[in-house]
């Protein structure tokens, strides 16, 4: 009989500590959220910064309501609304940074279409000026790569001619 009581003893001691443990176990911290490609992860951690407020699913204790009362309620200071535990302040900071990068790209950007369009301009400006020269009949020369002086020719003119007018024509049509 005392073996008896003993293993129901144990048994009842067993039973309690699988309590416990279940207990302990649903009072852990456990985060549901939907990753980039749609999987659904579970974890004691939380996820991932790069993760939006939309897609947790679930948080640890009652943090899930308070969560989605805070998302839907505008923002009241202008700033958009900020994961939990992000200073709105530093928030707003940021937002204003990437807006000062954004605007400061887009400016670039535009200077170097305009510093081209410039170029390109200048270089059909040049290659119609010179193709005037050719087709004038003057007399032009050039230094050779042994440094002379040479006079072009007829057939030196017609190719230097046909070269500028190409010139001429793909610097007109690049032109806006």
């Amino acid at each position: 009989m005392n073996t008896k009581h003993l293993t129901a003893a144990r048994i009842g001691a067993l039973t309690v500590l699988l309590a416990l443990a279940c207990g302990a176990a649903s009072a852990q911290a456990i985060w549901k959220w939907r990753d980039r490609d749609g999987r659904v992860q579970v974890s004691d951690r939380p996820p991932p910064v790069d993760v939006p407020e939309k897609d947790i699913l679930q948080r640890p204790g009652g943090a899930r309501a308070a969560a989605a009362a805070a998302a839907a309620a505008p923002a009241s200071d202008g700033v958009a609304s900020a994961p939990a535990g992000v200073d709105p302040a530093l928030e707003a900071r940021r937002q204003k940074a990437q807006a000062e990068q954004a605007a400061a790209d887009k400016a670039r950007q535009a200077a170097d279409k305009a510093r081209r369009d410039q170029q390109r301009a200048e270089n059909c400006d040049r290659a119609r000026r010179q193709l005037a020269a050719l087709e004038s009949g003057q007399r032009i020369g050039r230094m050779n790569d042994r440094g002379e002086r040479e006079i072009l020719d007829d057939a030196g003119r017609a190719q230097e001619i046909a070269r500028y007018r190409q010139m001429a024509d793909s610097a007109r049509q690049a032109t806006p």
